[in-house]
């Protein structure tokens, strides 16, 4: 089938004089991609170069054809094409032809079957040509395809069909293969090696393997008639989901127990023989029924199939699948391994007629495996007491023996008829229970341990011949030595094979799959099982699982898995034997090998690991494996010299070519196989006696004059190397790299696999040795127990970091070969463009070798490590590369562990190197010079690291006999290192006793002093830690003293340092200070650390902070800045401090122990104490916002107490002074629903003040002791009225006057409580009929008793003036108030900067910004100009509650709506409110004239401009109009603020309006009503308009329509829809009565505009004229509350406006509302 490429080496021939290899430093061609071609090993070999124009990227060869792709995206093919109809057969298809068909396609990768090539191009488009017999192009219909054409690899899942995107072909000789974009594989063609579920061959569309999907698919080969792939090992969170309980494919159990004489066996070995049936004659053929269902596999021996296949003498057929191949039992005595196969067993003990398992009967009586009979009475003897007594008798001699870790797997049991199953992993841990909870109390300790299984495996010498082998089989084994050493050695290299490698990797990963329990559990000696269930040192994994996870996608991935399926009658699939697989399976033993690349040959395969090794298994009828070991179906190492590094393969019909590294950086070749001799080209391929083979790879000569090989390729019977000529040095700098990083490599997994797992076994093992039968063992010293537990973490850390550094450079390995086999450019090295990833990951290695130095972790390895090296380490001193002579193991060690900081040098060395290759001022240049900085400059930091911890672990030797050992253990930590110590007396504290010792000692973290007594000098009693984060030192001046003195600064402590000269003096000032950086910041290049940082303390000695942690910003050995403490109690402290004390907006959580809950303030402190504006909440509910002072309720706050379903509900709002309320303030009762307004003493009503009551009482007047005492006025809800004494709340005592509602009155003296009868003692008087009105009410004058406006709230503003500094109202600097507004604003734009829950818009940080700058600019008179913009000042400032302005503004808002809200909405109430709003414009124009001293007072005007400057531009027109001056602007504080007061205090203003003037409002909305039935006409006739005002035509629509009698709602509709905007909330602001004046006036020139109109002439109004026109327009508006809005208006006018054109409209108003009541319609 893989016959010679006839003419290809011939042509060749013809270029032989041409061609002269160039040595490898000749730079002068400058030539890349250059292609070599030969056949065979022989001597007299010489490879031809094909010549092409552009270089070549890749090659792939069949049996008698290439195809070449070359730079650009074109391909070429050489060789012969019989499937080209146009090739003339005489010219020779030697010369590389152009595939045409593809011009115009950039192909970016091709693959070469036998007889059919494939092409990718750059849109993940496929092309196929070439032999399609079998479909192996994809094209129906076709036998043959000329030239490339498409093939569609569509997903059918999807609708319509999705186009899959491929990234790579591989061809066989009846197939294909695609891996898509997505990573997984699509197959066409023929035969089983497609991995698709049918029976219907050809498959002409392509097709996804689902048996791989949902995996990430890194690279597929194609073997003649099996597949390959390369797969990424699943994340551990998949890996470990819970596995099935029975076979998918033959509904087997997938787990088992077996009862062996001294111990239990539970095994997941099952076969599966996945739709393979063995004949009579022991072929294998294809089963056409079986369809395996498809999933997605989890486990990578979930199932598979691991032993060979063999037909058992005297088995019926039609069981063979089951029981007919071999399984092996592996048992150890005195460390020989013996092996016997269970099909010898089967034969030897089970009747040829009889079925086994269940299929026709019971069990042979022979068979080592119980029934379920059997394990039925074996669970009932373990639960016997007595059985568990003698459990515990048992000597040590009967114990189980422990078997090396190599052989552990090699104890485990497969799958036979009548073992016990376990359904689940569920079951088969309940099942372990049961057997172990069956013993005696002393045995369940050991559950733990029952995954260790190589910790209780027992062991008994079995009866016969042949130990271990049941049934008494005597010695030797049917079949001969001869057969049954190559069935030993299979056995063997088989199940190391399938070993995963590391068991304690295994362990730590939780991979253990098999458990081993005691026998029957009486074997085993007590002291075993105790010593099973001590705690075990925690195992490290060594393989990073998942790889580094900063890494990502940038390097590839080591974590692979193989997966293999197809024909494997020559053993090419590797799984053990010679079945075809269906589906791909995984090779287990390849799953720790970090295999890299796979290449499949005729019959045999490759696979390149990232330590440069090769695995083959297959064919090796011409040495192609690269050895000569036997069995062949399972992968093996090639046979190498030591130091050959393979990273490039290729694997022909019977043949392998290897590129590897040898002694120099030049690649050299290997080859393995079949050698072609010239004299036997024409030969037909089937004829090998015309052929020699290799036993092993040999190198071949010619190698070294190829130049840089960059890629190997082998085909048929060719092989193919890619080199590149060494152009200025470039390309052999990059293969130096890559090598070097190969070799590197290699040495660290030499240490890991040879030292650091061995050493980490230590701790895992109690390992026991029989010096003689019969003597007693003796047990070796355990890891932990040499170490401690502090250094036992340590070693487990550097174990941890070891390997990441390991991983790290494999994945850097990988990818710098893939690099050389593809780009070979600059910029696709990782190395550079991502050098944090190495430098991170180098910088924790040392950090973890140092801390383990430091603690003495090497010095105390070094005595278990002699037991396991031997007094002889040649094997450390070798992998150290140490050549001194009786080296302390333990420096051996420590050098060995420092040796991946030698790599860092080398790899600024050669990128150094590549740099010199390009020119100084370009981009590469500068890349790689930026790199080779970084490593360099880690490399002497990471120097400087070592040495530093070398001289910490020499001073911690000598320190034992200076200090307690209880301080050395405190001191002594893996991170701190020493810098300088005083034990020199070079430096001495300041004042010290005259028999007190000082020591100083300088670590990177932390200054310690250590203080002793003269009679005791070697020991120093007592010492304290200064950490350097929190240490400040200064030099005191030399002037004044001869003293060399240091101040030192802690946060609570300073002290005066004495060096013996100034040269001391500088080296500790710089020591420290450089500490103290490199503790901050990690740099330590800064002469002077900053004296503010950031640091946390726990203070030991303060009072107040004594125990409590401090984090945050300190000054000067002060918190100072943003911090946070914690105390001990629990309490918290977050926000900023001043001098070492809470200074600034904090918040501070303090926990209440009785009621188990917190009280929690938020506000500003200052000097260590609440001051200022905050928020209490407290642990019993009750909420505080106000005003603090040293820690007290002081001044403006408001106090919620309970909520409204709490007992005692209430609300105070007021002032405060030392924590209790004093001052104006109201009270909310809600329980009782009163409302208190009025002055307070410590906590109680006293003096005048107002109360009202939900029930719509109201009592003002005098209060004495909390309680209404002395002179009052009390009205009920009808108006009844009495004035006079009070003794209690609502208790009338004394002197009175009871005014009824009728008018009727009781002079005389009252007793009794309101509401509950009382007792008159006077005088009754009923007024006359006839007397005047005013001699029949009394009416009372309300507010008399009642707080002053002007004595309300004055907390509020004092706060207010406080602020802008000033201890009274009006005392104080103008510019000092400026000062403080913008320190206040700026502050507060920093204070919710810095938090993200408090963040402003920015909107308001805009206006906040405006807001700092002083308008007050200019000094004079104020212009109207200058008035407009303190007014929009204003209105801004009001906006923010940031500004004092604003802060006073929202405050009083809230005490505002707190008073008149709610009980407090009380008609009697009005007076009082709006006198309370004047008092608010007076007081806040008093505040506003101080910040604008140039303002008039109230009441002055500021005259406006005659003219404006546009006016004077436009002058020159002809109809511009004189305008006379204007009046001046009249300067009142509700023209200037009202407008900002009034809209947040309306709705309860109004609402009080609107309660007073209810019945009024009432009887002219019943007039409304009645009178706006009218039409238009009938109504102007009846308020008696002149009908020359009528309207004659109204618009409508914008059209006029003619005013008729049945009109209605037309009349003056504009005039009405303007006068309604004075009661329209939603749509106007007209909140202020300017505003509503303003309204007023433009419905006034509404009604003459229309009135013009329709007069057609102009005309003087007349009261008597209008005042019926503006009647009928206040009609139909409708305004509901007229009367409310009359009287806020006439209240709150200004009164500059109230005799001007303004007021006589609003008179006409006032009279219209009073009309409409009065007017009666007939």
């Amino acid at each position: 089938m893989h016959q010679h490429c006839h003419g290809q080496i011939s042509v060749m021939e013809s270029q032989r004089k041409r061609y002269a290899a160039p040595s490898s430093g000749e730079d002068s061609s400058g030539e890349r991609g250059l292609l070599h071609t030969w056949k065979g090993y022989s001597c007299s070999v010489t490879p031809e170069r094909v010549l092409l124009s552009r270089p070549v990227l890749q090659a792939a060869l069949g049996t008698r054809h290439g195809v070449l792709l070359v730079e650009g995206g074109q391909v070429y093919s050489f060789g012969e094409f019989p499937w080209k109809q146009s090739q003339v057969s005489e010219v020779g298809p030697l010369k590389p032809v152009l595939e045409s068909a593809l011009s115009g396609q950039r192909v970016v990768a091709v693959a070469a079957g036998n007889f059919h090539s494939g092409a990718v191009t750059e849109d993940g488009g496929v092309h196929m040509w070439g032999e399609n017999s079998f479909g192996q192009c994809g094209l129906s219909s076709l036998t043959v395809v000329p030239n490339p054409t498409p093939v569609a690899v569509l997903d059918p899942d999807t609708s319509p069909p999705h186009t899959i995107r491929v990234l790579e072909l591989a061809c066989g000789e009846q197939h294909s293969l695609a891996l898509s974009a997505q990573h997984e594989v699509w197959a066409w063609g023929s035969g089983c090696q497609l991995g698709l579920v049918t029976t219907i061959f050809p498959v002409w569309k392509p097709q996804k393997v689902e048996h791989l999907a949902g995996r990430h698919v890194l690279q597929v080969a194609c073997g003649a008639f099996h597949s390959l792939a390369l797969v990424r090992c699943l994340p551990p969170q998949e890996a470990r989901r819970p596995l099935p309980d029975k076979c998918g494919q033959c509904n087997q159990l997938l787990y088992t127990m077996t009862d062996k004489e001294d111990h239990v066996i539970i095994s997941d070995s099952h076969y599966c023989p996945l739709g393979v049936e063995l004949l009579d004659d022991g072929e294998a053929r294809l089963e056409p029924g079986r369809s395996p269902p498809l999933r997605l596999q989890s486990s990578p021996s979930e199932p598979l199939s691991s032993h060979t296949s063999a037909s058992a003498p005297g088995l019926h057929p039609s069981i063979t699948d089951h029981t007919g191949y071999e399984r092996r039992r592996t048992v150890a005595q005195n460390g020989e391994v013996l092996t016997t196969t269970d099909s010898d067993i089967s034969a030897a003990g089970t009747d040829s007629g009889r079925t086994v398992g269940g299929v026709g009967g019971a069990g042979s009586q022979n068979s080592p495996y119980p029934d379920d009979q059997a394990v039925k009475e074996y669970l009932k003897k373990l639960s016997d007491t007595s059985l568990a007594e003698e459990t515990a008798k048992m000597t040590i001699a009967r114990a189980s023996f422990q078997p090396p870790a190599d052989s552990l797997d090699l104890l485990t049991s497969d799958l036979l008829p009548g073992v016990m199953p376990v359904t689940t992993s569920s079951a088969l841990n309940s099942l372990v229970s049961s057997c172990a909870s069956a013993v005696a109390e002393r045995v369940v300790s050991t559950c733990e341990a029952l995954s260790l299984k190589k910790r209780i495996n027992c062991y008994n010498p079995g009866v016969g011949g042949v130990a271990g082998a049941p049934g008494g089989v005597p010695g030797g084994f049917p079949g001969g030595p001869a057969e049954e050493r190559v069935r030993l050695e299979e056995s063997m290299q088989g199940k190391k094979s399938c070993s995963t490698g590391d068991i304690r990797e295994e362990e730590a990963e939780g991979l253990s799959r098999r458990l081993s329990l005691p026998g029957l559990l009486s074997q085993v000696s007590p002291r075993l099982l105790r010593r099973a269930s001590r705690p075990k040192v925690r195992a490290v994994p060594l393989t990073p699982v998942g790889g580094l996870p900063e890494a990502g996608e940038l390097l590839p991935s080591l974590q692979t898995e193989v997966w293999s399926w197809g024909r494997g009658e020559e053993g090419q699939l590797g799984h053990g034997d010679n079945l075809p697989r269906l589906q791909p399976l995984c090779i287990k033993c390849l799953s720790s090998k970090e295999v890299v690349l796979v290449a499949a040959g005729a019959h045999h395969s490759l696979a390149l690991t990232a330590q440069s090794q090769v695995f083959s298994w297959g064919s090796n009828s011409s040495g192609q494996l690269g050895h000569m070991a036997c069995p062949t179906t399972i992968p093996r190492l090639a046979k190498l010299s030591e130091g050959i590094r393979v990273w490039d393969v290729g694997a022909g019909a019977q043949h392998t070519l290897l590129l590897a590294d040898g002694d120099c950086y030049q690649p050299i070749l290997y080859y393995s196989g079949q050698q072609v001799r010239e004299a036997a080209q024409d030969a037909p391929q089937d004829q090998t006696e015309g052929y020699s083979y290799t036993q092993q790879p040999v190198l071949l000569p010619f190698c070294m004059n190829l130049g840089y090989v960059s890629g190997v390729f082998a085909g048929g019977q060719s092989c193919v190397a890619l080199a590149d000529r060494n152009v200025t040095g470039f390309i052999a700098s990059l293969h130096e790299l890559a090598a070097a990083e190969r070799k590197f490599y290699c040495k660290l997994s030499s240490v890991k696999n040879h030292i650091l797992r061995p050493l980490l076994d230590l701790g895992e093992n109690y390992c026991s040795r029989y010096s003689s039968a019969g003597q007693r063992p003796w047990v070796r010293e355990s890891l932990g127990t040499a170490l401690g537990p502090a250094s036992t973490v340590l070693l487990q850390s550097l174990a941890r970091c070891y390997s990441r550094l390991c991983h790290l450079t494999g994945q850097h390995s990988a990818s710098l070969t893939a690099n050389l086999r593809r780009r070979r450019e600059v910029k696709s090295l990782v190395m550079l463009e991502h050098a944090s990833i190495f430098l991170d990951t180098y910088n924790e290695y040392c950090c973890s070798v140092g801390n383990f130095l430091v603690m003495g972790g090497f010095h105390a390895l070094a005595k278990p490590s002699l037991d396991f090296f031997g007094k002889c380490p040649e094997l450390l001193q070798r992998l150290a590369e140490s050549s001194e002579e009786n080296i302390p193991l333990s420096d051996l060690l420590v050098a060995l562990f420092y040796l991946p900081m030698r790599h860092l040098h080398e790899y600024g060395r050669l990128l150094l190197k590549l740099g010199t290759c390009f020119e100084v001022s370009s981009v590469d240049y500068q890349q790689l010079q930026d790199g080779c900085s970084k490593f360099e400059a880690l490399a002497l930091h990471l120097k400087r690291r070592r040495k530093e911890a070398e001289y910490t672990y020499q001073f911690w030797k000598s320190f034992p006999g200076k200090m307690t050992v209880s301080g050395l253990d405190s001191l002594r930590k893996p991170p701190r290192r020493l810098i300088c110590e005083s034990s020199n007396k070079a430096l001495t504290l300041q004042n010290s006793g005259r028999f007190s010792v000082n020591w100083f000692i300088l670590f990177n973290d932390a200054l310690v002093h250590a203080q002793g007594v003269v009679p005791y000098k070697s020991l120093f009693s007592t010492h304290h830690v200064f950490p350097l984060a929190t240490l400040w030192v200064e030099p005191i001046p030399e002037e004044n003293t001869d003293l060399y003195g240091l101040k030192v600064i802690s946060p609570e402590e300073t002290f005066t340092l004495l060096a013996c000269s100034s040269m001391e003096k500088a080296k500790w000032l710089r020591s420290i200070n450089q500490a103290v950086d490199q503790a901050m910041s990690g740099a330590g290049q800064r002469a002077e650390p900053p004296i503010s940082r950031t640091a946390s303390y726990t203070f030991y000695k303060d009072s107040r902070l004594k125990e409590a942690t401090y984090e945050g910003r300190w000054l000067a050995g002060k918190p100072n800045g943003r911090g946070m403490v914690k105390w001990l109690d629990g309490r918290i402290y977050t926000g900023t401090f001043k001098n070492g004390l809470e200074d600034g907006f904090g918040d501070y959580v303090m926990p209440s122990k009785t009621l188990n809950l917190n009280d929690h303030y938020q506000g500003h402190w200052k000097e260590g104490k609440m001051h200022g504006i905050g928020t209490y909440k407290y642990a019993t509910g009750e909420l505080y916002e106000g005003s603090f002072q040293d820690n007290m309720r002081h001044g403006h706050g408001m106090l919620r107490s309970g909520t409204l379903n709490s007992s005692s509900p209430s609300v105070f709002i007021g002032q405060w002074v030392h924590d209790k309320k004093t001052g104006y303030g109201v009270f909310d009762d809600i329980t009782r629903g009163e409302k208190y307004m009025g002055m307070w003493q410590d906590d109680q009503r006293q003096g005048t003040g107002v109360i009202v009551t939900q029930f719509g009482l109201y009592y003002e007047g005098a209060f004495n002791n909390n309680k209404m005492q002395g002179t009052g006025v009390l009205l009920s809800e009808d108006n009844t009225t009495y004035e006079g004494e009070f003794s209690e709340d609502w208790t009338l005592n004394g002197k009175g006057v009871l005014t009824m509602a009728n008018g009727d009155y009781f002079e005389g003296t009252f007793t009794g409580e309101w509401g509950s009868g009382l007792k008159v003692t006077g005088s009754f008087f009923k007024p006359n009929l006839y007397d005047s009105d005013g001699d029949k009410g009394r009416a009372v004058k309300l507010g008399r008793l009642a707080v002053r406006p002007e004595q309300k709230w004055r907390a509020v503003f004092e706060e207010c003036w406080m602020r802008l500094g000033c201890e009274a109202p009006g005392q104080g600097e103008n510019q000092r108030a400026w000062e403080n507004i913008a320190v206040a604003l700026t502050t507060s734009r920093r204070l919710h900067r810095d938090c993200p829950e408090m963040n402003l818009s920015q909107s308001h940080n805009i206006t906040l910004e405006s807001l700092e700058f002083n308008p007050q600019q200019h000094v004079g008179p104020v212009t109207m100009e200058r008035y407009d913009r303190i007014r929009h000042y204003l209105i801004k400032a009001c906006d923010t509650p940031l500004h004092p302005l604003g802060r006073l503004m929202e405050t009083l808002v809230a005490v505002y709506r707190m008073t008149y809200v709610g009980v407090g909405a009380n008609r009697r109430l009005l007076l009082q409110a709006v006198n309370e709003i004047m008092s608010y414009l007076a007081r806040i124009f008093q505040l506003v004239r101080f910040l604008f001293p140039d303002l008039p007072e109230e009441g002055g005007v500021i005259p406006e401009p005659s003219s404006d400057p546009q006016d004077k531009k436009d002058s020159n027109c002809a109809d511009t109009q004189l305008e006379s001056p204007k009046p001046g602007r009249v300067v009142s504080s509700s023209s200037l603020l009202l407008p900002v007061l009034l809209p947040r205090l309306y709705p309860p203003l109004f609402t009080l309006y609107a309660l007073e003037k209810e019945r009024e409002d009432d009887v002219y909305w019943e007039c409304v009503l009645r009178l706006n039935k009218q039409p238009d006409m009938a109504l102007l006739a009846f308020l008696g308009v002149q009908h020359k005002f009528w309207p004659v035509s109204v618009p409508v629509l914008g059209e006029r329509t003619e005013v008729v009698s049945s009109t209605k709602d037309a009349c003056f509709a504009s005039a009405t829809e303007t006068l309604q905007q004075i009661r329209q909330f939603v749509f106007s602001t007209t909140f202020t009565p300017s505003d509503k004046l303003q309204v007023i006036q433009l419905t006034f020139e509404e009604i003459t505009k229309e009135v013009v109109s329709s007069l057609e002439n102009s005309f003087l109004w007349s009261m008597d004229d209008l005042f019926p026109v503006f009647l009928y327009v206040v009609l139909r508006a409708r305004i509901r509350n007229l009367g409310s809005e009359v009287s806020l208006i006439e209240d709150l006018m200004d009164p500059c406006v109230q005799h001007g054109e303004h007021g006589i409209m609003f008179t006409t108003l006032k009279a219209c509302y009073y009309q409409i009541q009065h007017e009666k319609t007939t």
